[in-house]
């Protein structure tokens, strides 16, 4: 008799437990289930944690006499041609931007590449190829030339003729917008959008795309970045290919742990005769493994942000720059 109270008690004890561990169980699943959807909430409609978009500046032949180049610290009298400094402005249409189309196709990646008009009538075939590699042409302006100091009229005609010299040559009519070092004039915004244009991306303020009203209608912002790009950091800083590595890795991890919990977009800027060159490539080659081995890494064009954000409630509005655009 005491045996069978003694198992009788047992098998109670081990019930009373199952409950304990099943009701355990239960909270424990609870709780996955919902840090899984937490951290599967979707910012971007087409399911990316991180969208990251590269910018591949076209300006090979659109520069004017005396413009920046690793010689400009001794620049030669007016008048005089700098011929080092033309030939290292002409790689980017003999080598640079051949090395780049050919990184983008081995990893299947589309860029937005902003092409200055003059820069398209003397390398065609350059912005041809571009544009048959399936990316982006995006405007840039018809010489490397100022629009801060433009009226609305003269401005108007200047990005106009940039768009229409280049859509003769590639077929593509641009639908986005950057200016000569990003210093656009009260009007630019104004001209854009009576142009047709979506966007632009001559904007430091936020990490996400967002919309700005221009004359009531939307715009949509493509911010752009001094931090991640070649110019500045390259040739303004003279830092390594390594150096420039580490930061984009660094601004990734960051970004792409924010995208857990809000959008986030990483914006990469290569110019051809500086991002072109083997290093640089080697570098970016290196950082785009990097990015493979996370989930939810897309990289995409500009044009192809825009449309997905135009009409997205989710997509924030700043119109900071109201007074200008009315």
């Amino acid at each position: 008799m005491k045996y069978i109270k003694q198992s009788v008690l047992l098998l109670a004890s081990t019930i009373v437990l199952m409950s304990f561990s099943d009701h355990d169980k239960d909270k424990r699943v609870k709780k996955d289930q919902s840090e899984i959807k937490t951290l599967t909430k979707k910012h971007w409609s087409n399911g990316a944690q991180l969208v990251i978009s590269v910018s591949m500046q076209f300006e090979t032949g659109g520069q004017p006499e005396g413009a920046e180049s690793p010689f400009s610290g001794t620049s030669l009298p007016k008048g005089q041609p700098d011929l080092p400094a033309e030939s290292w402005y002409r790689y980017g249409g003999n080598e640079g931007i051949y090395r780049m189309l050919d990184l983008w196709k081995k990893y299947d990646i589309k860029v937005t590449s902003h092409v200055v008009g003059t820069a398209a009538e003397k390398y065609p075939e350059v912005a041809k190829a571009i544009a048959n590699g399936g990316h982006e042409i995006a405007a840039h302006g018809f010489t490397w030339d100022n629009q801060w100091n433009k009226n609305y009229a003269d401005e108007l005609n200047f990005v106009k003729q940039g768009v229409d010299v280049v859509e003769k040559i590639t077929g593509q009519k641009a639908v986005g917008y950057n200016c000569n070092w990003l210093r656009r004039s009260p009007n630019t915004l104004k001209v854009l959008q009576d142009l047709g244009f979506l966007y632009h991306i001559d904007d430091l303020s936020h990490d996400e795309p967002f919309i700005t009203k221009v004359k009531g209608k939307n715009f949509v912002v493509i911010p752009y970045t001094l931090r991640n790009n070649d110019i500045v950091n390259i040739e303004g800083k003279h830092w390594s290919p390594d150096q420039f590595l580490n930061q984009l890795k660094f601004e990734f991890d960051r970004l792409y742990e924010e995208g857990a919990s809000k959008r986030r977009m990483m914006s990469i800027s290569f110019h051809d005769r500086i991002g072109g060159t083997p290093a640089m490539v080697h570098a970016m080659e290196e950082f785009i493994k990097y990015t493979k081995e996370k989930r939810g890494v897309v990289f995409m064009r500009k044009d192809d942000i825009a449309k997905m954000v135009m009409n997205d409630p989710d997509t924030p509005i700043d119109n900071n720059e109201e007074k200008f655009n009315k």
